[in-house]
């Protein structure tokens, strides 16, 4: 039985900014903001885009937590990864399939794995934690016990059995761990829609503060966050706010351990830990999702994203690795969403023998993809393209 020092629940309050906090105001500004920003940049993607702009997401969010973590694995890496394409390398093999890992978990809460308030509850943690180190290689499933040094093994799901410290801060003691993840849950899902909005950012800190598992609470934090917007704010998984979080990485990781402090004086809130630190940080939590809203809605603007696409086409063609009319497809897959595979000879207008050649040219320069030789077309975003298509998506350089 793990020890537990007997630790009151309240030791992680305030977990959410009260009515009569003075900071709420501004905050309930923000995720008013940021609900209208959302829902506006959801309804604008036609159905069959969303899915294809969910796909190039799923893969930046991967490539910023784990940036985060201090592993950069290079986009293409990730892309070719996810194509069961691994390096010869073993350290590079090993954060390919830590970032197929990523992938796979997001997919599955993507596709509703977490929907209903699944993503604060104690079971939903663990099942991220789970899914997550599962598909992990045996090396990275090792951490080092910063005190004794001895190399303990992570196990899937399971809630640490043993102390830890996190820079100043020490952790609950591992046998107070099931009466902390059981008050969270209960003050996280009982919230009405502005105020989850607000709390994501509260529940995203007050998760790491409770530190569950021995490793991999940061990828599980980003992965609940990433959740709960999806669930609250039916987001679409278009936008999400890892990359704004390692793009202020130095900021985030100070505004995440000042929330570690206690309460300063009577003006900082009424309970153990500071009420301000807490606001802060929710201020920017909020501030980078809306942040990364309006930069997902200016990558795929129609007209804008269109001009990149055909700057590209036009360059591929005067080389002859791409037929002419290739910008013909994929402009009224832009516009339309999907094209079937009938219709691509009267948009090509050069008969149907023409027309699969240039569809076929497409799909093996993986800008197009379907689900099967009959199925719709519809547009992707290879990695090895972001530079032109989508500027700004990954970094030219580390961060």
């Amino acid at each position: 039985m793990e020890a537990d020092r007997g630790e009151l629940v309240s030791l992680m309050e305030p977990l959410l900014i009260g009515e009569g906090s003075r900071h709420r105001g501004a905050l309930i500004d923000l995720a008013f903001d940021l609900a209208q920003k959302s829902a506006g940049f959801h309804r604008s993607l036609p159905p069959s885009l969303l899915a294809s702009v969910a796909d190039m997401v799923r893969a930046m969010n991967c490539y910023y937590s784990n940036l985060i973590e201090g592993h950069d694995t290079h986009p293409v890496d990730i892309e070719r990864a996810m194509k069961n394409d691994y390096s010869k390398d073993t350290r590079k093999r090993d954060l390919q399939l830590e970032a197929q890992a990523h992938i796979t978990v997001q997919q599955w809460i993507d596709n509703g794995g977490l929907k209903g308030g699944g993503a604060i509850k104690a079971d939903g943690i663990c099942e991220i934690h789970r899914r997550f180190c599962e598909l992990l290689p045996e090396d990275l499933l090792w951490c080092e016990d910063p005190a004794t040094k001895e190399r303990i093994r992570v196990v899937p799901g399971e809630l640490r059995k043993s102390e830890v410290r996190v820079g100043t801060h020490i952790a609950i003691s591992a046998g107070a761990l099931p009466r902390f993840l059981q008050c969270f849950e209960q003050i996280y899902e009982n919230t009405g829609k502005t105020e989850a909005i607000i709390s994501t950012a509260a529940a995203h800190h007050r998760l790491l503060w409770i530190h569950p598992f021995l490793d991999g609470n940061g990828r599980v934090a980003r992965l609940m966050s990433h959740a709960m917007m999806l669930d609250t704010l039916d987001t679409g998984a278009v936008w999400s706010v890892a990359r704004g979080l390692a793009r202020n990485v130095s900021e985030y990781k100070r505004l995440l351990a000042n929330c570690d402090l206690p309460r300063r004086n009577d003006l900082d809130g009424r309970g153990s830990l500071s009420e301000e630190a807490l606001a802060e940080f929710t201020r920017f939590f909020l501030a980078v999702c809306i942040d990364q809203v309006n930069f997902m809605e200016s990558l795929v603007q129609p007209d804008r994203l269109r001009a990149r696409i055909l700057l590209w086409v036009e360059e591929e063609i005067r080389l002859g690795r791409l037929p002419p009319k290739s910008g013909s497809i994929l402009e009224a897959v832009l516009y339309r969403g999907e094209l079937p595979r009938g219709e691509a000879g009267t948009v090509v207008g050069t008969g149907e023998r023409q027309a699969r050649r240039t569809v076929s040219a497409l799909l093996d320069k993986e800008v197009l993809v379907s689900d099967s030789a009959r199925a719709p077309l519809r547009l992707a975003f290879p990695a090895s393209l972001a530079s032109r298509w989508m500027p700004g998506l990954f970094p030219e350089r580390p961060i």
